[in-house]
């Protein structure tokens, strides 16, 4: 057996994983207990990647107009499309659109080719929709795109503040480590502010639950807070900052009274000015935010709001000290490095950056060939599909992204890109939402395959290595772009034959007329990496930019001498006026939609989708709201229902929550068409973006609910080899697939009164009915299909709250034969006796709500007794916070029983109506 070290490919948090690798399969993953991100801690999603891998459902074979060809064929057909579009239209009508998914030496390669020697500007990337207003706000303050802190920095503050972030879900790692620090570290303290009450609250100290959008009022308030009580750090602004008292007076041109802000925020005044002074009294402050305050129309200004504070009281540059956001994707910073958004070139210079479309054209200039760099940005990610729809952009290569489903307004990005003339896509998976629309289809390799590396959020760059051969024909990305590169007549300057050499000369670009402390310097340099040959390369351990010669380990802090990256190396304090969603509400659509993660799955669930496990916590996509709202609209929990919103409708079911808002209502973001009939996240919002950012506001919706009428509900189980996919079929007016171990789980609705079921399953499914038992009048059945001993499919026609446990039914899927005993349990759906584990808690472990009630029943009313009890929550600890509230649910249950003894015990004697009133 081998073990390897790699990265996690999930967030931007960017664990180590050691696997196991035996006779060429990979047998084992737990977390690098040797890597400074996570220091051996891997999330659920983490632990699952080995099962998330195999042939099954990957692209192997290149495809030219839905026909599998060789490479040569695809790569010649790229390359004479590609150009007959700019002999045609020009340069500008060919573009691409990347993913924080593909490694850094992946996307230097991608945006040299087109930025550089196609002459185009229009290369973005989906990070855009995660984190360019935090890229904006940084270079207008700090004047780099920098995040100065490190995850240390969490462990050394006295105050840690999450702004629109849902850590405990979205980076669960980061989550624990900061869990682990605060119980070791009393006088800590956490906020969270959030419209939502959600499992991050689990740490804090308070909790602010604000109006959407109104972050940067609050921080506004805060900055005028700490002026009028004498609490900035005038030292610092003095030698180390400017803007400051444009930027007080912008903040004062609103009602700098706690009672006025307290109301426009929407939260209680007291707890307010709590947090105020908390802030303004400690100098140890990290201010860690996330997509709750860059996806909106006015992102970059929230982000800019939390710097002006830091910067005003002198919060930054020292141990737990920092305005600090965290990426959403593993690579995302790492593409920001090499030019990945459409306003920049390549390692941190922008286009408008003095002398940088020279240098970079120098520095890729060959013997023989002088590239062309355009002079201008490019079009956003949002922007770049409007151009995609009037026909300016007529060819568009899209590498490990689905922006079918992910960009606003989805449906409109659908009808853009089955009007464009050429499409080529470079993917893994073979049934994205992306793929019908693929002229060209190109098999990318996936991680465990990969070999290059990432740069997470606290800018440590980590080696991902490739372990496993690609399945088939799959090949990597920048090998891909490299032979397409070579037969547009560019090889002289893509002639790569390792990422080794890519990294290299990305390394050296970095550092390239980059001068330590001059006038224009970058803080992004890495030009000592470049000195590592193949074998340094692959021994490189975990590092943070900038790596120089003053810096040769890396540089886990920035701006410690109080030296920004501006042009007078001053920070800058940015005026802001706060400004609501673009989105509003009407009567047609009064309720404000929150959109976000969900602990187990990852972005549009191509590759957590394929970890049965990882579909339990959250087996179809829901709608959140309050039990108030829904009671005003009639609608019960688990309920079926429709939102309608901008441009489409989502169908999901109902989950009351008091961590709700009033008004508001929260989705998912992860559910596709090959997942749900109509959960496309993307369909209810307005593609309404920031201006200096172009990130789409995808926290601010507006919509409308109602329950959604139907006549039936049914849950179908069909063997995995047995038409999986039910795509097409008649599956009524809402569909759910979850994949089991050995079973596809369908949930399905209609509206029509009835169904004669055991003729549709005649129709519809692989084998006819072998066991049924019907009771027409109340409009329930169970039947099952049995083939030569063997369970082909289940069928129960009911409401899913009466479902069994069914971890009996998917392994029976397994079995060859079915024994007679299993035949005659086989309609129950379980064994004799054998309890409803109820709704997943812990994934790791795989356990149900029902189990951990029973225990803190019987005594085990803590974490720590409900681990040694259960297992659950002594993995990797997502699941505490809901064990939790498990145990505080259960003593309110049992406060509220001894209260009415209470009561009834004092009207012993009374008349039974007495003692109910009591």
């Amino acid at each position: 057996m081998q073990q390897a070290r790699t990265t996690c490919p999930y967030c931007g948090v960017g664990c180590g994983v050691k696997v196991d690798i035996e006779d060429g399969r990979l047998t084992g993953v737990e977390g690098d207990g040797d890597h400074p991100a996570n220091y051996g801690r891997l999330c659920v999603k983490g632990s699952a990647l080995a099962e998330t891998l195999g042939h099954h459902g990957r692209l192997t074979q290149p495809r030219v107009d839905g026909v599998e060809v060789d490479w040569d064929t695809a790569l010649d057909a790229v390359a004479e499309r590609i150009q007959a579009v700019r002999d045609d239209a020009g340069d500008h009508a060919v573009a691409a659109y990347l993913s924080g998914q593909l490694l850094t030496e992946d996307y230097y390669v991608a945006n040299k080719l087109f930025k550089g020697f196609l002459g185009t500007p229009h290369l973005d990337t989906n990070s855009r929709l995660c984190m360019a207003s935090a890229v904006a706000a940084y270079k207008r303050s700090l004047g780099a795109d920098a995040v100065p802190c490190s995850y240390e920095d969490l462990e050394e503050a006295e105050l840690v503040v999450l702004v629109g972030s849902n850590l405990a879900w979205n980076h669960p790692v980061l989550y624990q480590r900061l869990r682990t620090a605060k119980s070791r570290n009393p006088l800590m303290r956490v906020v969270v502010i959030d419209p939502r009450v959600t499992d991050s609250c689990e740490i804090a100290d308070l909790y602010l639950g604000l109006a959407p959008g109104s972050d940067a009022r609050l921080f506004n308030g805060l900055l005028g807070w700490m002026a009028d009580k004498g609490k900035l750090d005038d030292i610092y602004l003095e030698h180390h900052t400017e803007g400051f008292d444009v930027t007080l007076a912008a903040a004062r041109e609103d009602d700098c009274r706690i009672e006025a802000i307290a109301a426009d925020c929407d939260v209680d005044a007291e707890r307010l000015e709590t947090f105020f002074y908390w802030f303004a009294s400690q100098l140890h402050v990290v201010t860690l935010y996330s997509q709750g305050i860059n996806q909106s129309s006015s992102g970059t200004d929230k982000c800019n709001a939390i710097i002006n504070c830091h910067l005003a009281g002198g919060k930054i540059g020292l141990p737990g000290a920092g305005p600090f956001s965290i990426t959403g994707q593993p690579n995302a910073m790492g593409g920001r490095e090499v030019g990945g958004l459409a306003n920049q070139l390549a390692a941190h210079m922008d286009y408008h950056t003095p002398g940088a479309i020279d240098r970079v054209t120098r520095f890729w200039t060959t013997e023989t060939l002088v590239p062309t760099l355009p002079e201008a940005p490019g079009h956003k990610a949002v922007e770049l599909f409007e151009a995609i729809e009037r026909g300016e952009v007529q060819a568009l290569w899209v590498m490990a992204t689905n922006p079918a489903v992910s960009l606003p307004d989805a449906n409109r990005v659908r009808a853009a890109l089955e009007k464009c003339p050429l499409v080529i896509v470079s993917e893994c998976m073979a049934d994205t939402d992306l793929l019908p629309y693929a002229d060209i289809v190109l098999p990318a390799s996936s991680w465990s395959e990969k070999d290059g590396t990432v740069t997470n959020s606290e800018r440590r760059i980590s080696r991902q290595r490739g372990m496993l051969p690609p399945p088939g024909e799959a090949r990597h990305d920048w090998w891909i772009v490299s032979a397409v590169a070579r037969r547009l007549g560019y090889g002289e300057a893509f002639d790569y034959g390792h990422p080794a050499e890519i990294f290299a000369e990305h390394a050296r670009l970095s550092g390239f007329e980059n001068l330590p402390d001059a006038p224009g310097s970058r803080v992004f340099d890495i030009s000592t990496l470049a000195e590592l040959d193949r074998s340094g390369y692959d021994a490189l351990a975990p590092i943070q930019w900038p790596v120089t010669a003053e810096a040769p380990h890396g540089t886990p802090r920035l701006f410690e001498n109080g030296r920004f990256a501006t042009p007078s190396g001053l920070a800058k304090l940015i005026p802001v006026r706060p400004r609501g969603p673009e989105q509003t509400l009407s009567e047609a659509r009064p309720l404000r939609l929150n959109t976000g993660r969900v602990r187990d799955q990852w972005h549009t669930m191509t590759r957590t989708g394929r970890a049965p496990r990882l579909m339990n916590h959250r087996a179809e996509p829901f709608i959140e709201i309050t039990p108030e709202d829904a009671a005003a609209l009639g609608i019960g929990d688990q309920q079926l229902a429709r939102l309608t919103g901008a441009s489409g409708e989502y169908r999901a079911r109902v989950r009351l929550t008091k961590g709700q808002r009033r008004g508001e209502v929260f989705v998912p973001m992860h559910w596709t068409d090959r997942f749900s009939g109509a959960a496309r996240m993307g369909s209810l919002l307005a593609a309404h973006l920031d201006p200096l950012s172009g990130q789409p506001e995808s926290k601010h919706g507006a919509v409308a609910l109602e329950a959604l009428e139907v006549g039936w509900e049914a849950t179908l189980l069909v063997a995995s080899d047995e038409g999986g996919d039910f795509a097409g079929r008649d599956h009524g007016s809402y569909w759910a697939r979850i994949p089991l171990s050995h079973c596809q789980r369908w949930q399905l609705a209609g509206s029509e009164a009835s169904r004669d079921w055991l003729a549709w399953a005649r129709q519809w499914l692989p084998t006819a009915p072998t066991l049924w038992s019907d009771d027409p009048t109340g409009g329930r059945l169970r039947a099952a299909g049995v083939e030569e001993g063997r369970l082909r499919w289940w069928l129960m026609v009911a409401p899913p709250v009466e479902l069994p446990g069914l971890a009996w039914l998917d392994e029976r899927f397994a079995e060859s034969q079915l024994g007679s005993d299993v035949r005659r349990r086989l309609l129950a759906g379980c064994e004799a006796g054998e309890a409803d584990a109820g709704p997943l808690v812990c994934s790791c472990h795989q356990v149900g709500q029902k189990a951990i009630v029973e225990a803190i029943q019987a005594g085990d009313a803590s974490v720590e007794a409900l681990g040694a009890r259960l297992a659950c929550g002594t993995q990797c600890g997502s699941c505490i916070p809901e064990l939790k509230s498990l145990i505080e649910d259960s003593a309110d249950v049992n406060a509220e029983h001894n209260t009415e003894e209470e009561s009834g015990h004092a009207h012993a004697g009374q008349a039974p109506q007495a003692v109910q009133v009591a």
